[in-house]
């Protein structure tokens, strides 16, 4: 049989897919993005159960979940190059399926088989997990095949995909109390939030290359759209105060949570003049955020 693709370093190293190598696939995947979800994972459980996560019974089921956000993310990752398989000829030749290292159909069957092993994986977690499964697959597919180009809709999902992370965390480590299951629930709120006024941030930054994407900068305006991404970032702010409030977090968390909250803050005065730093500021004051849930939980 011939050979789709020609890789002379590694001939007939996956029978499945000739003659691709492995580090091929694992560029596909993103391993960083894979990893950081299934760190997500873990700390939402830590979250909701605080040192109870160290009992024997929770280390498989969180185990399982950490590897089912990550074989779903990974997917998505190889789903969202196989969708930009065209573009990328241009603004990323480099990458697998543009520079031919691999088929757009092989891409899509590994796609494929990294969205069903979750299934099982979540399944032997809980139902719930397997249910949330199901609908992050959906999410990411309806994201590809219409919403990526339909701007704030696309945000929107993304968002999502990024809070469920803590969401799939807790229910994974839950054992029926609300009160410490709410944590997750505000944890995914405020990663909701803060990924939302990201996201548009990102497309600020893009405005002018955006021509086939009806995103919100472009429908609204540069202003607006800092406003709107202001605006997010001042809910995650107003609602990283209620678990103190409420008292489901020891007091450990209020002064790192408002070290997060100065550089959302901050965040926010260069959405206009520096999207790209108002991004990448956000996206530390989210790490900031999770350690201090992190230390709430714990302590």
């Amino acid at each position: 049989m011939t050979p789709l693709v020609q890789d002379t370093t590694n001939p007939n190293l996956f029978e499945c897919f000739p003659n691709s190598s492995p580090v091929v696939y694992l560029r596909l995947i993103r391993p960083i993005n894979c990893a950081l979800a299934a760190v997500g994972v873990l700390v939402a459980s830590i979250v909701t159960v605080g040192t109870g996560i160290s009992e024997q019974s929770l280390l498989l089921p969180v185990l399982l979940a950490c590897l089912a956000a990550a074989l779903v993310t990974a997917a998505g990752n190889v789903l969202n190059d196989y969708s930009d398989r065209n573009t990328d000829k241009v603004n990323h030749p480099e990458r697998p399926i543009p520079s031919g290292q691999i088929t757009p159909g092989n891409a899509l069957i590994y796609s494929v088989i990294l969205f069903v092993i979750p299934f099982p994986l979540s399944y032997f977690v809980n139902v719930e997990c397997m249910l949330l499964v199901a609908l992050n697959v959906l999410v990411l597919v309806s994201y590809e095949r219409y919403f990526k180009r339909r701007g704030f809709a696309g945000n929107l999902e993304v968002s999502w995909l990024t809070g469920s992370i803590f969401i799939f965390g807790g229910l994974a480590a839950y054992r029926g109390d609300l009160a410490l299951f709410s944590r997750t629930l505000f944890l995914a709120l405020l990663a909701f939030l803060a990924t939302l006024g990201r996201e548009i941030a990102k497309d600020i930054q893009d405005v002018s290359g955006d021509v086939d994407r009806n995103t919100l900068p472009r429908r609204v305006g540069v202003k607006v759209a800092a406003q709107m991404a202001a605006q997010s970032f001042a809910l995650a702010i107003v609602f990283s105060f209620v678990p103190s409030l409420i008292g489901i977090l020891s007091w450990v968390y209020f002064p790192v949570v408002m070290a997060a909250n100065i550089i959302f803050i901050y965040s926010t005065t260069l959405l206009i003049r520096n999207p790209k730093g108002a991004g990448d500021v956000a996206k530390i004051g989210m790490i900031v955020a999770l350690f201090a849930f992190l230390l709430g939980g714990l302590l």
